[in-house]
Order: C-alpha cells, then sequence, then structure tokens
C-alpha cells in the first residue's frame, strides 16, 4: 500500500473568522494564534479588505508588528463591504486598485504586501485591466506578487497575459472538490502556488458542530445552505464518516481533512484557527500518513446543498459552478 505524506511542509493561517464573521473571538486569543503560528515557522498570513471591513487587516498588522521579516502577508481586493454576503459586491475597476492597496497597507502598517489577490473576478470588468492596475502596484513595490480567487482557466490566461500569477486561492477540501476539476491541473501546468480555503468546510468537519443551535447568532455560516434543513443532516453523515477514519489514525478530524488536502503534494492549506491549542492540533496534519484504502473510503464523501448562498454564488465564474453530486 502506498502512503500519502506531505511533500510542503507548509499551512497558511487563515484570518476571516478572527474578527467575527462565526462568532465573537477574543482579541487578545486572535493574536496569540497568530504569533504561535509564526513561532511554529509557519510564514503565510492570509486576510483581506473586506473582512470586518478591513478591521481584519488591523488585527493581523498588530499581531505581525515587530515580526516582519518572519511573515509572508497576503491580503485581498475587489469586494466592496457589507455586513451580510448579499449587501456585497464587486468593484475591481483600475481605478480603485491602487486607492485600495494603499489602504490595505495602512491598516496593516506595512509598507508592502508580499501576495496581493484580485478575491473575485468581477464580470462588468475584463481581468486583464484589473491585473494591469495590480501590475502597476509590484513596479511601484508595493505589492510583491499577484494571486487569483476562484478564478477559472480562461480568467488565468487573461490575467496572465498581462503579468505572471504567482498563487491561486480555491475552497477546497473533502465536501468542495471543485478545484480538481480543473484549476489544479492549470496550477501545475504553469508552475503556480494553490491555496486551498475552507479546509474543515468551515469548521463543519471538525464534529464540533452537531445541531444548527451550536452556531451562534451573527455567524455567517447561517446563511450557508450546508448549515441549513435537511442539508445539515445529511452532512452529519460526512462527518461520523471523517471521525471514525480519523480515528483509526489517532488523529483528530480536523487533522485527516487537513491531511488529506495536503496530499495532492500541491495545496496548502489555509486553516482558520482561533487559538494557539487549533494552531498546534493543525500542525498535527503534517506528520500523517493516508494509505489508499482510508483516501478511497474519503473520496467517496459528498455534501449536500451549494457551498455559498445564492448571491455569492453568482459572483462565481460559471465555469466553477459545478453540480455539487458530480464531486465523486
Amino acid at each position: 500500500m502506498n502512503e500519502h505524506t506531505p511533500a510542503d511542509h507548509s499551512l497558511a493561517l487563515g484570518t476571516m473568522a478572527m474578527t467575527g464573521c462565526y462568532g465573537a473571538v477574543a482579541r487578545a486569543d486572535a493574536i496569540a494564534t497568530i504569533q504561535a503560528f509564526l513561532d511554529a515557522g509557519q510564514t503565510w498570513v492570509d486576510t483581506a479588505d473586506l473582512y470586518a471591513d478591513g478591521e481584519n487587516e488591523v488585527l493581523v498588522g498588530e499581531a505581525i508588528r515587530g515580526r516582519r521579516d518572519a511573515v509572508q502577508v497576503c491580503t485581498k481586493v475587489g469586494f466592496t463591504f457589507g455586513v451580510r454576503s448579499d449587501e456585497r459586491g464587486l468593484d475591481a475597476r483600475p481605478e480603485r486598485i491602487e486607492t485600495a492597496c494603499d489602504a490595505s497597507l495602512k491598516r496593516l502598517g506595512i509598507d508592502h504586501i508580499d501576495l496581493y489577490y484580485l478575491h473575485r473576478v468581477d464580470p462588468k470588468v475584463p481581468v486583464a485591466e484589473t491585473v494591469g492596475a495590480m501590475k502597476r502596484l509590484v513596479e511601484k513595490g508595493k505589492v510583491r506578487t499577484l494571486g487569483l480567487c476562484e478564478v477559472s482557466r480562461a480568467s488565468l490566461k487573461a490575467a496572465m497575459d498581462v503579468h505572471p500569477i504567482s498563487a491561486i486561492q480555491c475552497e477546497y477540501s473533502l465536501w468542495s472538490r471543485d478545484p480538481e476539476y480543473d484549476t489544479l491541473s492549470a496550477c501545475r501546468e504553469h508552475g503556480i502556488r494553490f491555496f486551498g480555503y475552507a479546509p474543515l468546510g468551515r469548521g463543519f468537519l471538525t464534529g464540533q458542530i452537531k445541531s444548527p443551535a451550536d452556531i451562534p447568532d451573527g455567524d455567517q455560516r447561517k446563511e450557508y445552505p450546508r448549515f441549513m434543513g435537511e442539508n445539515f443532516q445529511k452532512n452529519l453523515q460526512l462527518v461520523d464518516e471523517v471521525r471514525a477514519q480519523a480515528a483509526t489514525l489517532g488523529a483528530t478530524p480536523a487533522q485527516l481533512a487537513i491531511a488529506w488536502i495536503l496530499r495532492t503534494r500541491q495545496a496548502v492549506p489555509i486553516v482558520g484557527a482561533t487559538t494557539p491549542a487549533q494552531v498546534r492540533e493543525n500542525l498535527g496534519a503534517l506528520s500523517l500518513q493516508l494509505g489508499d484504502e482510508l483516501l478511497q473510503t474519503l473520496e467517496r464523501i459528498l455534501p449536500a446543498g451549494e457551498r455559498y448562498p445564492e448571491s455569492a454564488m453568482r459572483r462565481l465564474d460559471p465555469s466553477l459552478r459545478r453540480p455539487v453530486a458530480a464531486a465523486a
């Protein structure tokens, strides 16, 4: 039996949950989490101007102060702000890109961004025009490298015709398999690093959420179809399978879900820890070995429901909107 272990001992730390989208997190805990991640020798810290209308970047800036050389800061541009997902819109016009970048730099308290993503392709603006504006930020030294989120192959090509793309970020987990259709192969072809966000199914795959009542008021997951009604009950069966398989390895469900992504030897999971203990747990995935039989069992897992509310699904490129049941 072949054993699958990660070749790249890297994780990225996603900070979105630290500023309230999945319930309250104490600021001191959030800062301690970022610093514990850096203390462990990990470097990728992922934020966005959208998160908490910029306050997430302020938090990240506070946490990395005095440690700039130890962190690779990733942030994003392209959304307008709003509390609910259906209140947010896309605006990737070239004329607003530098202003948004300057605002991010100020909030972060740094003089350059290591990896600057276009958060979503704006259907009203040719991606080449947006990337052209981002290219000028590289030329000015405000940004080191460029990335794209949730992007089709056609949009990637249009962007690469303007400037090299060093990273693509998409949702990727046991129950969000869309990148396997085309995105991962495109990354391999062009030598692009792939980052997978929500590797724990927005917390569902950890087994900590056992009923809709476990999701606090104000938590964005209340808007997500996979956390509602019959979908919720069906998806609990998937969690039971992950828990059972993790137990055979002496691992937690979170560690197994992260190791499943690492088995590609290509993808970097963006883990959403909010405590130092969760950082330590997530790092345990780096040493797990997954056998072929276990992988085959896990990859039969299919989710019930779309991964976003309809308002957010409309912002995805149509070529990325695969039928849920086609993920096998």
